[in-house]
């Protein structure tokens, strides 16, 4: 009887490490924690303090878009505007202020304009039958265009110091603001999902979307309703950029739709719907947070930037699909 209480404790701690090493996420956590590895060996600097708040900071930025665009691709659909929308809202939020409206005032209607964007997307995919991808592709077109015209191609300088705080403060002088406002999307993000009639209704949208209809969920409102976070996200993203920059520029945001699917992906989530886990989907915004980093250490051309985005894509891509046919 004593040898089996004193044996139990044991037992229990290699259960609980059997359980963590075989967790979902493990897989591309080994391969986070090897890109991480061998950039401190090829250059040390990686590891230094400064470089550490420019790569949190960056996580921030592509985690936040991912789980917007995690959101839509949960229900069998895809957002290819977001990129777009960081560059319009970074460019309306500036506008805004250096027009007099003040800073919160001016947060909170780019933030209803985001709104409207994503109610515009989710009409056309649920009511009007119009494919996300052929929708999004034309906002991508429109929104980056807008940010053109209203600028002519000039960023909106002059904006108040004090707006700057939302990307160089700290709360309580240790967190980084954008990680914050990071914990902040994640922790109502992961609630929604695994503990929220909302997040059954979007899982079961995405698994089999007749199969959801017939069980009487609103489907066309939580499709709208998807497309409404990822759009409000990818604003949230372009308020931080323009804080970082203390401008609005329209250039920001090229290729970020194309890191939210990839970090998504990367992270578990289905391109066929369905399945996702959101702490899988902030480990691939970290992996290609720290790609991106890598590559700036190592000097590497920025033309060869877009390629390693392609091939990690790509490579996303396949892994999805063999996840897939596995099941």
């Amino acid at each position: 009887m004593e040898k089996e209480q004193c044996s139990s404790p044991p037992s229990r701690i290699t259960s609980g490490l059997l359980k963590l090493f075989f967790i979902k996420e493990m897989g591309i956590l080994i391969a986070f924690i090897a890109i991480c590895s061998f950039t401190a060996i090829i250059n040390p600097k990686f590891l230094s303090s400064f470089n550490m708040l420019i790569i949190v900071r960056q996580i921030a930025i592509f985690g936040i878009i991912a789980i917007g665009e995690t959101f839509v691709i949960i229900t069998g659909g895809i957002d290819l505007s977001p990129g777009s929308i960081v560059a319009l809202s970074g460019i309306i939020v500036a506008w805004f202020i250096v027009n007099g409206l003040g800073i919160y005032l001016s947060i909170i209607l780019v933030l209803l304009i985001a709104v409207a964007i994503g109610i515009y997307h989710g009409i056309f995919v649920s009511k009007l039958h119009v494919p996300p991808f052929v929708i999004t592709l034309g906002t991508f077109s429109i929104a980056r265009g807008l940010a053109a015209v209203i600028t002519k191609g000039w960023p909106i300088i002059n904006l108040p110091r004090n707006f700057s705080y939302l990307w160089e403060g700290y709360l309580l002088g240790i967190i980084p603001m954008p990680v914050v406002i990071l914990l902040i999307v994640v922790i109502l993000s992961i609630f929604i999902l695994n503990y929220s009639v909302l997040g059954r209704h979007i899982f079961a949208v995405g698994g089999n979307i007749e199969a959801a209809r017939v069980s009487g969920i609103n489907v066309d409102k939580i499709r709208i309703i998807v497309y409404i976070i990822s759009a409000l996200f990818a604003c949230i993203v372009g308020i931080l950029i323009t804080a970082r920059l203390s401008q609005g520029n329209p250039n920001t945001g090229q290729t970020y739709e194309l890191y939210a699917i990839a970090a998504s992906v990367i992270g578990g989530t289905s391109l066929f719907g369905g399945e996702a886990t959101l702490y899988g989907v902030l480990i691939g915004a970290a992996i290609l947070s720290v790609i991106w980093n890598a590559l700036v250490l190592l000097n590497v051309s920025a033309y060869w930037h877009q390629v390693a985005l392609g091939v990690v894509l790509i490579s996303a891509v396949v892994m999805d699909l063999l996840r897939e046919r596995k099941k």
